[in-house]
C-alpha cells in the first residue's frame, strides 16, 4: 500500500472554517436605551471554502482574518438590527477569495430577560 502524501490528496469540498463564541462590545438596538452604549454581541461565523487542496494558509482562510472582519464592522458605528450586522459581516467574508458560503449566527445575550440569548442566523452562498 502507498502512502499519499499531502499533495496527492484529491480537492475535498466542503473545508469549513469557522470561529464560534467571538464577543464583541457593540452599540446595536432598536430602543432609545440601547443608544450610545455597549452591549455585548457574540458571534459564530463559518465559511465553507470553495474545493481545492488546502496546502498552506495561502490557500485557505485565516480565521484572525474574521475577528478582524467582525470587529470592524462593530466598531462602525450603532446599527439598529442584529440581522444587518450579520447580513453585513456575511458580505463581507462572502468577499473573501475561496468563501463559497457563509453561515454567520449573532446572539444579544442581554435582549430577553431570564433567556441564554436571543438574535439570528444568516446564511449566504455565491451565486
Amino acid at each position: 500500500m502507498t502512502k499519499l502524501s499531502r499533495i496527492d490528496l484529491p480537492a475535498r469540498p466542503g473545508v469549513k472554517v469557522f470561529i464560534r463564541g467571538l464577543m464583541l462590545q457593540t452599540e446595536i438596538g432598536v430602543h432609545p436605551h440601547e443608544r450610545g452604549r455597549l452591549q455585548p454581541l457574540v458571534l459564530d461565523v463559518e465559511l465553507t471554502l470553495e474545493p481545492a487542496l488546502v496546502a498552506g494558509i495561502g490557500d485557505t482562510v485565516n480565521y484572525e482574518i474574521l475577528a478582524q472582519t467582525a470587529r470592524a464592522l462593530a466598531s462602525e458605528g450603532h446599527v439598529e438590527l442584529v440581522e444587518t450586522y450579520a447580513e453585513r459581516l456575511a458580505a463581507a467574508c462572502l468577499a473573501l477569495p475561496r468563501v463559497a458560503a457563509v453561515r454567520v449566527r449573532a446572539e444579544k445575550p442581554q435582549a430577553i430577560p431570564d433567556a441564554a440569548a436571543a438574535g439570528v442566523e444568516v446564511t449566504v452562498t455565491k451565486a
